[in-house]
Protein backbone atom coordinates (compact mmCIF):
# COMPACT_ATOMS: atom_id res chain seq x y z
CA UNK A 1 0.00 0.00 0.00
CA UNK A 2 2.88 2.59 0.74
CA UNK A 3 4.85 1.42 -2.28
CA UNK A 4 2.23 3.36 -4.94
CA UNK A 5 1.84 6.70 -2.34
CA UNK A 6 5.85 6.65 -2.39
CA UNK A 7 6.20 6.73 -6.14
CA UNK A 8 4.00 9.09 -6.63
CA UNK A 9 5.29 11.85 -4.16
CA UNK A 10 8.37 11.37 -6.51
CA UNK A 11 6.96 12.75 -9.29
CA UNK A 12 6.99 16.53 -8.33
CA UNK A 13 10.27 16.28 -7.12
CA UNK A 14 11.41 15.14 -10.78
CA UNK A 15 9.42 17.86 -12.40
CA UNK A 16 11.22 20.42 -10.15
CA UNK A 17 14.51 19.25 -10.73
CA UNK A 18 13.49 19.73 -14.71
CA UNK A 19 11.70 22.93 -14.41
CA UNK A 20 15.23 24.61 -14.99
CA UNK A 21 16.80 23.13 -18.05
CA UNK A 22 13.45 23.39 -19.54
CA UNK A 23 13.17 26.84 -18.52
CA UNK A 24 17.23 27.20 -19.64
CA UNK A 25 16.32 25.91 -23.24
CA UNK A 26 13.35 27.66 -23.65
CA UNK A 27 15.63 30.78 -22.58
CA UNK A 28 18.36 29.78 -25.32
CA UNK A 29 15.44 28.74 -28.21
CA UNK A 30 12.70 31.72 -28.06
CA UNK A 31 15.25 34.23 -29.49
CA UNK A 32 16.52 31.71 -32.16
CA UNK A 33 13.29 30.97 -33.00
CA UNK A 34 11.57 34.42 -34.03
CA UNK A 35 15.20 35.64 -35.19
CA UNK A 36 14.93 32.67 -37.77
CA UNK A 37 12.59 34.72 -40.11
CA UNK A 38 14.81 37.23 -40.66
CA UNK A 39 17.98 35.29 -40.80
CA UNK A 40 16.42 33.18 -43.57
CA UNK A 41 15.48 35.98 -45.84
CA UNK A 42 18.82 37.81 -45.09
CA UNK A 43 20.68 34.61 -45.70
CA UNK A 44 19.06 34.36 -48.98
CA UNK A 45 18.51 37.75 -50.26
CA UNK A 46 21.80 39.12 -48.76
CA UNK A 47 25.11 36.61 -47.51
CA UNK A 48 24.27 34.56 -50.56
CA UNK A 49 24.46 36.70 -53.39
CA UNK A 50 27.57 38.26 -51.70
CA UNK A 51 29.33 35.44 -52.24
CA UNK A 52 27.95 34.45 -55.97
CA UNK A 53 29.30 38.28 -56.58
CA UNK A 54 32.81 36.92 -55.32
CA UNK A 55 32.71 33.82 -57.43
CA UNK A 56 30.74 35.84 -60.66
CA UNK A 57 34.04 38.12 -60.12
CA UNK A 58 36.33 35.38 -61.27
CA UNK A 59 34.91 34.68 -64.71
CA UNK A 60 34.43 35.95 -67.90
CA UNK A 61 30.75 36.71 -68.83
CA UNK A 62 28.62 38.43 -70.69
CA UNK A 63 25.04 37.42 -68.74
CA UNK A 64 23.84 35.28 -71.75
CA UNK A 65 25.42 32.54 -72.82
CA UNK A 66 25.33 29.59 -70.97
CA UNK A 67 28.75 29.12 -69.90
CA UNK A 68 31.51 31.21 -68.12
CA UNK A 69 35.14 31.44 -68.31
CA UNK A 70 37.14 31.20 -65.35
CA UNK A 71 39.69 34.13 -65.53
CA UNK A 72 40.98 34.19 -61.99
CA UNK A 73 41.93 37.62 -60.84
CA UNK A 74 41.70 39.25 -63.99
CA UNK A 75 39.23 41.53 -63.82
CA UNK A 76 40.39 42.70 -60.51
CA UNK A 77 43.64 43.52 -62.74
CA UNK A 78 42.00 44.86 -65.51
CA UNK A 79 39.62 47.02 -62.82
CA UNK A 80 42.33 49.06 -60.99
CA UNK A 81 44.46 49.70 -64.54
CA UNK A 82 41.26 51.21 -65.87
CA UNK A 83 41.15 54.42 -65.52
CA UNK A 84 37.45 54.60 -65.33
CA UNK A 85 37.32 53.03 -62.00
CA UNK A 86 39.73 55.41 -60.54
CA UNK A 87 38.11 58.36 -61.52
CA UNK A 88 34.67 56.81 -60.59
CA UNK A 89 36.65 55.89 -56.97
CA UNK A 90 37.96 59.74 -57.06
CA UNK A 91 33.94 60.97 -57.36
CA UNK A 92 32.78 58.42 -54.53
CA UNK A 93 35.82 60.56 -52.00
CA UNK A 94 34.13 63.62 -53.29
CA UNK A 95 30.51 62.33 -52.44
CA UNK A 96 31.25 61.34 -49.15
CA UNK A 97 33.46 65.03 -48.59
CA UNK A 98 30.48 66.79 -49.55
CA UNK A 99 27.75 64.58 -47.87
CA UNK A 100 29.24 65.22 -44.85
CA UNK A 101 28.04 68.83 -45.23
CA UNK A 102 24.68 66.87 -44.18
CA UNK A 103 24.76 66.64 -40.83
CA UNK A 104 26.27 69.76 -39.91
CA UNK A 105 23.60 71.85 -42.04
CA UNK A 106 20.29 68.98 -41.04
CA UNK A 107 21.99 70.53 -37.00
CA UNK A 108 22.28 73.96 -38.07
CA UNK A 109 18.43 73.65 -39.39
CA UNK A 110 17.36 71.68 -36.30
CA UNK A 111 18.75 73.94 -33.95
CA UNK A 112 16.76 77.27 -35.93
CA UNK A 113 13.48 74.95 -36.01
CA UNK A 114 13.44 73.57 -32.47
CA UNK A 115 11.74 77.05 -31.19
CA UNK A 116 8.00 76.87 -29.72
CA UNK A 117 6.67 79.17 -32.21
CA UNK A 118 3.05 79.28 -33.89
CA UNK A 119 3.41 77.63 -37.21
CA UNK A 120 6.52 75.80 -36.66
CA UNK A 121 5.38 72.23 -37.25
CA UNK A 122 4.29 73.45 -41.04
CA UNK A 123 8.02 74.78 -41.53
CA UNK A 124 9.73 72.11 -40.17
CA UNK A 125 7.11 70.02 -42.40
CA UNK A 126 8.42 71.82 -45.90
CA UNK A 127 11.88 71.29 -44.40
CA UNK A 128 10.88 67.33 -44.48
CA UNK A 129 9.28 67.42 -48.03
CA UNK A 130 12.56 66.98 -49.95
CA UNK A 131 13.19 63.10 -47.70
CA UNK A 132 10.20 62.00 -49.14
CA UNK A 133 10.63 62.58 -52.61
CA UNK A 134 12.29 59.68 -54.51
CA UNK A 135 15.79 60.18 -56.33
CA UNK A 136 14.10 60.11 -59.66
CA UNK A 137 12.09 62.83 -58.83
CA UNK A 138 14.95 65.07 -57.28
CA UNK A 139 17.07 64.28 -60.23
CA UNK A 140 14.26 65.68 -62.58
CA UNK A 141 13.35 69.08 -60.30
CA UNK A 142 17.32 69.61 -60.53
CA UNK A 143 18.17 69.04 -64.02
CA UNK A 144 15.64 71.57 -64.93
CA UNK A 145 16.91 73.63 -62.22
CA UNK A 146 20.50 73.39 -63.86
CA UNK A 147 19.04 73.89 -67.48
CA UNK A 148 21.01 76.45 -69.55
CA UNK A 149 18.49 77.75 -71.70
CA UNK A 150 15.49 78.29 -69.12
CA UNK A 151 16.59 77.05 -65.47
CA UNK A 152 16.00 78.44 -62.41
CA UNK A 153 19.98 78.52 -62.05
CA UNK A 154 20.79 81.01 -64.77
CA UNK A 155 17.98 83.02 -63.86
CA UNK A 156 18.96 83.93 -60.97
CA UNK A 157 22.45 84.69 -62.42
CA UNK A 158 21.24 86.88 -64.95
CA UNK A 159 19.53 88.70 -61.89
CA UNK A 160 23.13 89.80 -60.22
CA UNK A 161 24.59 90.00 -63.92
CA UNK A 162 26.59 87.23 -64.44
CA UNK A 163 27.24 85.04 -66.59
CA UNK A 164 25.05 81.98 -67.33
CA UNK A 165 26.48 77.85 -67.00
CA UNK A 166 25.75 75.24 -67.76
CA UNK A 167 26.78 72.69 -64.74
CA UNK A 168 25.29 69.38 -65.95
CA UNK A 169 28.20 69.61 -69.38
CA UNK A 170 31.01 71.01 -67.14
CA UNK A 171 32.95 68.52 -66.03
CA UNK A 172 34.79 69.84 -62.99
CA UNK A 173 31.02 71.20 -61.88
CA UNK A 174 28.79 68.18 -63.21
CA UNK A 175 29.90 65.89 -59.49
CA UNK A 176 29.18 69.05 -56.96
CA UNK A 177 26.10 70.03 -58.81
CA UNK A 178 24.74 66.30 -58.64
CA UNK A 179 26.43 66.23 -55.14
CA UNK A 180 24.57 69.43 -54.57
CA UNK A 181 20.88 67.86 -55.30
CA UNK A 182 21.68 64.29 -53.31
CA UNK A 183 21.92 67.08 -50.42
CA UNK A 184 18.76 68.19 -50.77
CA UNK A 185 17.04 65.21 -49.17
CA UNK A 186 20.02 64.50 -46.85
CA UNK A 187 19.80 67.17 -44.97
CA UNK A 188 16.31 66.78 -44.56
CA UNK A 189 17.08 63.57 -42.65
CA UNK A 190 19.20 64.60 -40.64
CA UNK A 191 17.32 67.37 -39.40
CA UNK A 192 14.66 65.17 -38.60
CA UNK A 193 17.49 63.11 -36.79
CA UNK A 194 18.51 66.20 -34.84
CA UNK A 195 15.67 67.10 -33.74
CA UNK A 196 14.05 64.18 -32.62
CA UNK A 197 18.12 64.01 -30.73
CA UNK A 198 16.96 68.11 -29.34
CA UNK A 199 13.88 66.46 -27.55
CA UNK A 200 16.62 64.81 -25.21
CA UNK A 201 18.41 66.84 -24.72
CA UNK A 202 18.65 67.50 -20.34
CA UNK A 203 17.14 71.11 -20.18
CA UNK A 204 18.75 71.24 -16.24
CA UNK A 205 22.37 70.99 -18.14
CA UNK A 206 21.92 73.99 -20.30
CA UNK A 207 20.28 76.11 -17.44
CA UNK A 208 23.41 75.21 -15.26
CA UNK A 209 25.69 76.39 -18.31
CA UNK A 210 23.96 79.78 -18.85
CA UNK A 211 24.41 80.02 -15.22
CA UNK A 212 27.79 79.49 -15.80
CA UNK A 213 28.27 81.82 -18.00
CA UNK A 214 28.07 79.53 -21.24
CA UNK A 215 26.39 81.21 -24.21
CA UNK A 216 26.26 80.73 -28.26
CA UNK A 217 28.55 78.65 -29.90
CA UNK A 218 30.05 77.29 -26.40
CA UNK A 219 26.95 76.20 -24.81
CA UNK A 220 25.93 74.47 -28.21
CA UNK A 221 29.61 73.17 -28.38
CA UNK A 222 29.64 71.87 -24.92
CA UNK A 223 26.61 71.18 -24.17
CA UNK A 224 23.94 70.03 -26.50
CA UNK A 225 26.15 68.73 -29.19
CA UNK A 226 27.36 66.14 -26.55
CA UNK A 227 24.12 65.06 -25.83
CA UNK A 228 23.32 64.84 -29.68
CA UNK A 229 26.33 61.90 -29.99
CA UNK A 230 23.80 59.49 -30.64
CA UNK A 231 22.31 61.50 -33.21
CA UNK A 232 25.42 62.86 -34.80
CA UNK A 233 27.18 59.24 -35.11
CA UNK A 234 24.16 57.59 -36.87
CA UNK A 235 23.49 60.66 -39.02
CA UNK A 236 27.30 60.83 -40.33
CA UNK A 237 27.22 57.32 -41.18
CA UNK A 238 23.93 57.20 -42.84
CA UNK A 239 25.43 59.65 -44.78
CA UNK A 240 28.50 58.21 -45.32
CA UNK A 241 26.43 54.70 -46.91
CA UNK A 242 24.25 56.64 -48.91
CA UNK A 243 27.09 58.72 -50.55
CA UNK A 244 28.60 55.45 -51.45
CA UNK A 245 25.63 53.83 -52.48
CA UNK A 246 24.12 56.86 -54.38
CA UNK A 247 23.34 55.67 -58.08
CA UNK A 248 19.82 57.30 -59.43
CA UNK A 249 21.09 60.64 -59.18
CA UNK A 250 23.38 59.72 -61.87
CA UNK A 251 21.35 57.70 -63.62
CA UNK A 252 18.95 60.20 -64.23
CA UNK A 253 20.95 63.37 -64.26
CA UNK A 254 23.87 62.61 -66.51
CA UNK A 255 23.98 59.03 -67.25
CA UNK A 256 27.47 59.27 -66.02
CA UNK A 257 28.63 62.10 -68.61
CA UNK A 258 29.98 64.02 -70.12
CA UNK A 259 32.53 62.16 -71.11
CA UNK A 260 32.73 59.97 -67.59
CA UNK A 261 33.49 62.13 -65.64
CA UNK A 262 30.64 61.92 -63.23
CA UNK A 263 30.29 58.51 -62.83
CA UNK A 264 30.59 56.94 -59.70
CA UNK A 265 31.27 52.81 -58.30
CA UNK A 266 28.01 52.03 -58.01
CA UNK A 267 27.30 53.52 -61.18
CA UNK A 268 29.98 52.13 -63.03
CA UNK A 269 29.07 48.73 -61.95
CA UNK A 270 25.77 49.36 -63.47
CA UNK A 271 27.18 50.10 -66.69
CA UNK A 272 29.57 47.38 -67.25
CA UNK A 273 27.01 45.11 -66.32
CA UNK A 274 23.88 45.68 -67.68
CA UNK A 275 24.97 48.21 -70.75
CA UNK A 276 28.21 46.30 -71.45
CA UNK A 277 27.77 42.85 -70.84
CA UNK A 278 30.64 42.43 -68.76
CA UNK A 279 28.77 40.42 -65.76
CA UNK A 280 31.94 38.87 -64.35
CA UNK A 281 33.94 42.88 -64.80
CA UNK A 282 30.80 44.32 -62.86
CA UNK A 283 31.06 41.46 -60.24
CA UNK A 284 34.44 42.74 -59.68
CA UNK A 285 33.29 46.21 -59.29
CA UNK A 286 30.87 45.54 -56.96
CA UNK A 287 33.43 43.49 -54.81
CA UNK A 288 35.22 46.61 -53.99
CA UNK A 289 32.20 48.67 -53.81
CA UNK A 290 31.51 45.99 -51.05
CA UNK A 291 34.57 45.87 -49.28
CA UNK A 292 34.85 49.35 -49.20
CA UNK A 293 31.14 49.83 -47.15
CA UNK A 294 32.35 47.39 -45.03
CA UNK A 295 34.75 49.42 -43.16
CA UNK A 296 32.29 51.96 -42.49
CA UNK A 297 30.01 48.93 -41.54
CA UNK A 298 32.12 47.49 -39.36
CA UNK A 299 33.01 50.52 -37.10
CA UNK A 300 29.32 50.93 -37.38
CA UNK A 301 29.00 47.70 -35.61
CA UNK A 302 31.69 48.09 -33.05
CA UNK A 303 30.32 51.25 -32.03
CA UNK A 304 27.20 50.00 -31.14
CA UNK A 305 28.56 47.04 -29.68
CA UNK A 306 30.91 49.13 -27.76
CA UNK A 307 27.45 51.17 -26.74
CA UNK A 308 25.86 48.19 -25.50
CA UNK A 309 28.11 46.99 -23.06
CA UNK A 310 28.49 50.32 -21.69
Amino acid sequence: MNAPQQSVSLQPEVALRATPKRRGMSILLVPWIFLAPAVIVFGVYVVIPIFQSFWLSLFDWDGLSPTKKFIGLSNYVALFQDDQFWTSLKNNVYWIVLFLLGPVLGLTIAILLNQNVRGMRIVKSLFFFPFVLSGVVVGLVFSWFYEPSHGLLNTILGIFGLPSISPLSDEHLVTPSIIAAGLWPQIAYCMILYLTGLTAVDPEQIEAARIDGARGLKLLWHVIIPQLRPATFIAVVVTIIGALRSFDLVQVMTDGGPFGSSSILAYFMFQQSITNFRMGYGAAIAVVLFLIMSVFIAFFLRHMIRNERR
